[in-house]
């Protein structure tokens, strides 16, 4: 991306629920799944099995040879034999014990996902999480697709259905999931956003029950920051030093493209590509996907996994949903292709890992999965990295001595540099949020913050970087178990204006709040998530 390139603004609207109302009947193939939204979007299962899962039978219901369901992507990376075997305490490896945070859109209590224990909702840091029936939610759908693919595990199972060929499970089906979310309706987030739940995960990976060990961030801007001074590659460097495995995608900009997304371009963290597996469980038709970036020679994927029209679950009425009807398998199910879809994949593979074996580092962590990935024959080395990702071979390698030695990020570039060339807007006014200041319209200081965020010191209870972001404490009052408290915001935004609730609550939206148009390959939503191949070819 050229630094002259133009600036890509998208409007930060809400998507309330006459809006997907009105989206679902207009778009071709109506869903016909209900528009949900707030509690009773939930279905709690009582039953927590872990038993192991068996069967490799294909899917009679997904007659598509292009789809990749979960069970063959589990097949082809080998986790079927790693589920039969057992950590220290006899337990299957199936992830349990281990939380991976998730930044994203957020996490739907969909079935595969709503059962106790499952998913632990960390603060809302998303526009909409002033409204409270949008709290906590996922209204994009993107997060919820790659929480399947990390840890579902579908109650079809836990009901003792294990053979049955329609059943779902993610890679690591017994983890927990922390569920951050930043990302509105439309995708909408600014990267202060993502840095601060970057930090919240440092703050409170060891509070109880929580254990973060593993963080996927499937997101990227395209900046061209020195990734030594980008503060987004230092949030994610403070994570990997404090113990978390970081997990990222390297965007989907295709085999022309040179630079992988920020923060992928941080060395220590996984960079991850995504994978063709053309729809076989045996790696011999296995090419790397379209949509994976390249990178070059100094930076580019260190893995790859499968990321081509990824079968998992569907978050009904969701931004996604309602606009890609292509995408629908089944009234549960739903298919997207992306580093995204990969980078959640190798993220359940570490979560199995560190069941394994708890003590590992992250560098050991990726020391492991790249020195056992299977290189590629006939496919380029540069965008493969080290191969595709094998877990058999993985649980199977010894633990090995590894110690990156990379020179350490600085974190004193700017915060519109780690933007790149998107920008969120202030719905009321257009306004657009640029500049050294966070969403608070609190001005970023590079020199405090750094000592900050590498102590794991910048979040004081719900304040972030001077201002009131979330709660201070653990409750219960959400559809999950253990949820962190939210507040009203009540400091300035960076228009000028005040937050407040009723700003941001769905019902001060009308249908001509949000226009299809915004939504496009080259949006803020569309180019920062790696999802973004979802906007147009995603559905092959």
């Amino acid at each position: 991306m050229s630094p002259n390139a133009p600036r890509r603004t998208i409007l930060d609207r809400r998507w309330p629920t006459a809006v997907l109302s009105a989206a679902l009947a207009a778009s071709a193939g109506a869903l016909a799944a209900p528009v949900l939204t707030g509690p009773a979007h939930a279905a709690p299962v009582t039953t927590t099995s872990t038993s192991p899962i068996t069967g490799s039978s294909k899917p009679s219901w997904l007659v598509d040879s292009a789809l990749t369901t979960m069970r063959d992507a589990n097949s082809t990376i080998g986790t079927p034999a790693v589920w039969a075997r057992k950590d220290a305490a006899g337990r299957p490896l199936t992830g349990q014990g281990v939380g991976v945070a998730l930044i994203d859109s957020g996490i739907a209590p969909v079935k595969g996902l709503a059962q106790p224990g499952k998913v632990i909702n960390g603060p809302d840091l998303s526009f909409e999480s002033q409204a409270p029936n949008l709290r906590n939610q996922d209204t994009f759908g993107h997060g919820t697709h790659l929480a399947g693919i990390i840890a579902g595990r579908d109650p079809e199972v836990l009901r003792g259905t294990e053979n049955d060929p329609r059943h779902f499970v993610g890679v690591a089906p017994d983890a927990h999931l922390v569920n951050l979310r930043v990302a509105a309706a439309n995708g909408a987030v600014d990267v202060s956003q993502v840095i601060a739940a970057i930090e919240w995960a440092i703050t409170h990976r060891n509070d109880p029950g929580v254990n973060i060990r593993v963080l996927n961030l499937s997101f990227g801007t395209d900046s061209l920051q020195d990734p030594m001074l980008d503060p987004l590659s230092y949030a994610v460097e403070a994570a990997w030093r404090a113990g978390i495995v970081v997990v990222v995608s390297v965007g989907n900009d295709g085999p022309t493209t040179t630079r992988v997304g920020n923060p992928a371009l941080n060395p220590y963290v996984i960079a991850v590509g995504g994978s063709d597996t053309a729809g076989t469980v045996t790696p011999i038709d296995d090419t790397i996907g379209a949509f994976s970036t390249r990178g070059n020679i100094l930076r580019h994927a260190d893995l790859v996994a499968p990321g081509r029209s990824i079968v998992s679950l569907r978050d009904p009425g969701s931004f996604i949903d309602a606009n890609h009807p292509g995408g629908l398998v089944t009234d549960r199910y739903f298919k997207g292709s992306g580093t995204s879809q990969a980078a959640a994949v190798v993220s359940g593979a570490a979560a199995l890992l560190l069941q394994q074996r708890p003590d590992l580092t992250p560098d050991q962590v990726k020391k492991i999965l790249t020195s056992t990935a299977v290189p590629m024959k006939g496919v380029d080395g540069i965008a493969q990295g080290s191969g595709q990702l094998n877990m058999q071979a993985a649980i199977a390698a010894p633990t090995p001595l590894a110690i990156q030695l990379h020179p350490r990020a600085l974190g004193l570039g700017t915060l519109e540099g780690a933007r790149g060339t998107a920008h969120v807007a202030d719905p009321d006014n257009g306004v657009e949020l640029t500049g050294e200041r966070d969403i608070m319209n609190q001005p970023w200081r590079p020199l405090t913050w750094t000592v900050t965020a590498v102590a794991g010191r910048s979040w004081n209870g719900g304040t972030y970087n001077g201002a009131v972001w979330a709660g201070s404490a653990w409750n219960g009052t959400s559809w999950t178990s253990k949820t962190w408290s939210t507040t009203p915001w009540t400091a300035r935004s960076w228009s000028g204006l005040s937050w407040t609730a009723r700003s941001w609550s769905s019902a001060g939206w009308t249908a001509t709040g949000w226009s299809a148009r915004s939504w496009s390959a080259r949006s803020w939503s569309a180019r920062s998530w790696s999802g973004s191949y979802w906007a147009s070819r995603a559905w092959s």
